[in-house]
């Protein structure tokens, strides 16, 4: 069956109340539950419920909350929607060039801004599955003092690490590298280079790589070759690279896809590696148009896209709805450091895979949630039904990955008990045998305070999650200033001794010298899903 994506149209659009979203220690359980059985659609994300259909007609929005939905004079008020549905991503490419454009003093454009990519650029500390599946930990806190009855809802999905013993499938690469004028600015070109040259260096004798370069037309300088005995001719291909003219994107993805079907290896892990600054300028220049050209080769092959951003002036829109629609991931580097964690660090999740359309599913309990609303990934929201229709894509997620969704969640006065339940489904990358595990998390986890918390990814994770939205002109509740903002983060980067999120701090400092604060964000009233 082709693979069809579909975006959730069923959720409520409503402004957020006053209060605060802020994040803090707590905890949550997980239970596994292997849906072999499942693929039929059977059961639902809390005790067998089933996922209620969505409605046929988009209905008209009430302050409450409710969608009614009008047939002549006769009126139908339907509930509110409690069910959050998203294709996982573990994309990082919109906190890396965040980054870099602050360093230059410029702030980077509000749809660049991705929260999801900003969270999953840090480590979470997750408790890591026995198996190749994946692990699911439910947590939150209570908001700080003066921001009412809002909560911060974690959910944090981690897959297995990589074999220590490197015992993994060999892998067959395509670089597809991007040769245009505009690669020429230091930092493009020069780095996507480097980073070949690190990769050539980390790669097994083993796997093989093909190499492909555009500008205004594609060619192949190097067919599918085996490590082995042959690393030298794969660096002076790489070295021999010079800039060209203009940007053909769509020519360089499909001689790269040719040039991957015809090196196909069976068994192995058969990607393509795009580096660009994804300025499309000539020929196809629609993601979706270029994708639509590689299709059988996505399908039939399995052959999955990763796509390497460089550049101060980047395509963001572009690269991203590559690797989303391409079945893979982004990430952005700005320097040869980035480039050795992306090329050395991360090299076993950029090569293989532990799960193929993997899709979440959060079951809110309406009985003590009023409000919630997921921050970020509007671009991966998945129609409830189609969470265990497997011909609807998700996310490819690798060794080592952890993909983090984090709620504003509004309790209802007095509530107790069960708070929501997480569900993620993936297929096998082998066997397409579909999988799913749950955690939940009650009341009771979600009342300590932020900044007090012992938990400081959970910390990390707030800081970096109000960070972008503030970047992006967000509304969330309780967003604290820039400057409050850069110094918990700074207090957190002492406190875990973590580089990266010294990194932070730095980035939330500079961003405050740039733009000197926001105004308070301001909200409203209303059940269900917020938007």
């Amino acid at each position: 069956m082709e693979r069809r994506t579909r975006t959730h149209r069923g959720a409520l659009v409503l402004l957020l109340a006053g209060g605060m979203l802020l994040t803090g220690c707590g905890g949550g359980g997980t239970t596994s539950e292997t849906s072999a059985d499942k693929a039929t659609g059977s059961g639902g994300p809390r005790g067998g419920q089933p996922v209620p259909a969505a409605p046929s007609a988009a209905p008209e929005q009430q302050e409450d909350g409710a969608q009614r939905k009008e047939d002549g004079d006769a009126r139908e008020v339907a509930p509110p929607d409690y069910l959050s549905t998203f294709a996982l991503d573990v994309d990082t490419a919109s906190y890396g060039y965040a980054r870099r454009m602050l360093g230059e003093g410029r702030l980077p454009a509000p749809d660049t801004v991705r929260p999801e990519e900003f969270v999953n650029s840090f480590r979470q500390g997750y408790q890591r599955p026995k198996d190749n599946g994946f692990s699911v930990t439910v947590d939150g806190t209570k908001a700080a003092a003066g921001a009412g009855d809002w909560s911060l809802v974690r959910v944090g999905l981690a897959t297995g690490t990589a074999d220590d013993s490197g015992e993994r499938p060999p892998a067959a690469l395509t670089f597809v590298v991007d040769i245009s004028g505009s690669m020429a600015e230091p930092g493009r070109l020069d780095l996507a280079k480097k980073s070949l040259g690190i990769l050539t260096d980390e790669l097994r004798d083993d796997d093989s790589v093909s190499l492909v370069t555009f500008s205004g037309e594609a060619e192949t300088r190097l067919k599918m070759t085996r490590l082995g005995g042959n690393r030298t001719e794969i660096r002076d291909a790489v070295d021999e690279l010079e800039p060209a003219d203009s940007t053909n994107v769509a020519a360089g993805v499909e001689r790269g896809y040719e040039e991957a079907v015809k090196g196909h290896r069976k068994g192995a892990n058969n990607r393509v590696v795009l580096l660009s600054d994804a300025l499309a300028n000539t020929g196809e220049t629609d993601a979706d148009a270029i994708l639509e050209r590689i299709g059988d080769a996505r399908k039939e092959y399995g052959i999955t896209l990763f796509g390497v951003g460089v550049g101060s002036d980047y395509g963001d829109a572009l690269m991203e709805r590559l690797t989303n629609k391409g079945d893979g991931n982004t990430t952005y580097i700005g320097d040869e450091t980035q480039a050795r964690k992306v090329f050395v660090d991360q090299l076993p999740a950029h090569v293989q895979l532990r799960a193929r359309d993997a899709k979440a599913q959060v079951a809110f309990d309406r009985k003590t949630v009023q409000q919630f609303r997921l921050i970020g990934y509007e671009n991966r929201k998945v129609a409830d039904e189609d969470f265990r229709d497997d011909s609807v894509d998700g996310g490819e997620v690798g060794p080592g990955h952890t993909v983090t969704a984090l709620y504003a969640v509004r309790l209802r006065d007095g509530a107790s008990g069960h708070v929501a339940t997480a569900t993620v489904r993936w297929l096998d990358p082998k066997t397409r045998e579909a999988h799913e595990e749950t955690g939940s998390v009650e009341t009771g986890a979600v009342d300590g305070k932020l900044w007090d918390g012992e938990n400081s990814r959970l910390q990390v994770t707030a800081v970096a999650a109000y960070f972008a939205d503030i970047l992006r002109g967000g509304d969330l509740p309780g967003t604290p200033a820039l400057g409050e903002l850069a110094r918990q983060a700074r207090k957190l980067a002492a406190s875990t001794e973590d580089s990266s999120v010294e990194k932070l701090a730095t980035a939330i400092e500079q961003a405050d010298r740039i733009k000197g604060g926001g105004d308070e964000p301001q909200g409203g009233g209303g059940e269900g899903e917020v938007g």
